[in-house]
């Protein structure tokens, strides 16, 4: 771990005591995601309402530059240059590195024909059968543990050889029986329950950006 993640990890918990008991939980989860990154491969995210907002604003710290401002490597942003000459290099320039992911929500077209034309609980599953690598991994965000295409996405990354983390409240519900990864936010109320995930996701992304990026 690299001295700035390390300071990153004791800036997190000592800011939130009351996760300590869920450090190693966070960790793992981290290590997950940037194992996933590392072996080549994407992030998909799914959750209902208030989580599939967390689903887009996660890729929004994952695609781009979050802490850090993740310029190219210089030999894409000679190819760049070689291909496309003083333009190239001005669109390298802004250009940042990425780290792929997928908020499972997004597909209006897709999730609205498949909920009307198969099955509404199923929307999710079929983007995993459809998205998934072994080399992938997949986030689900339910404050209840029990939503019930969340499960089903989790049950399909299960069958696709992925990596299953869960964002859940206090019981975990049925999440917490299938991930490879639960983290159990000590809430029930929906709205703290949202609020804890925030601090964790954002940290999750701050972790791996760091390890993951030079600057």
């Amino acid at each position: 771990m690299k001295a700035r993640t390390l300071k990153l990890v004791n800036s997190f918990f000592d800011s939130h005591r009351d996760l300590q008991f869920l450090k190693q939980e966070i960790l793992q989860a981290c290590e997950l995601v940037l194992n996933t990154y590392r072996n080549g491969g994407k992030l998909l995210i799914c959750g209902n309402g208030g989580s599939s907002a967390d689903s887009d604003h996660i890729v929004g710290e994952l695609m781009k530059g979050y802490q850090l401002q993740r310029p190219l490597d210089n030999s894409i942003k000679e190819k760049f240059k070689q291909c496309f000459g003083e333009t190239g290099s001005k669109v390298a320039e802004k250009l940042q590195g990425s780290l792929p992911a997928i908020s499972l929500s997004a597909h209006t077209a897709f999730n609205t024909a498949f909920i009307n034309d198969v099955d509404c609980v199923l929307n999710y599953a079929q983007q995993v059968i459809g998205y998934a690598n072994k080399s992938d991994a997949i986030i689900g965000i339910s404050t209840s543990g029990n939503s019930e295409n969340v499960f089903y996405a989790l049950m399909t990354g299960k069958v696709k050889g992925i990596k299953c983390i869960a964002l859940t409240g206090k019981d975990g519900g049925k999440l917490a029986s299938i991930a490879d990864c639960c983290l159990k936010v000590p809430a029930e109320d929906t709205y703290l329950i949202q609020e804890y995930h925030l601090a964790i996701y954002h940290f999750i992304c701050a972790f791996v950006e760091s390890e993951v990026f030079e600057k």
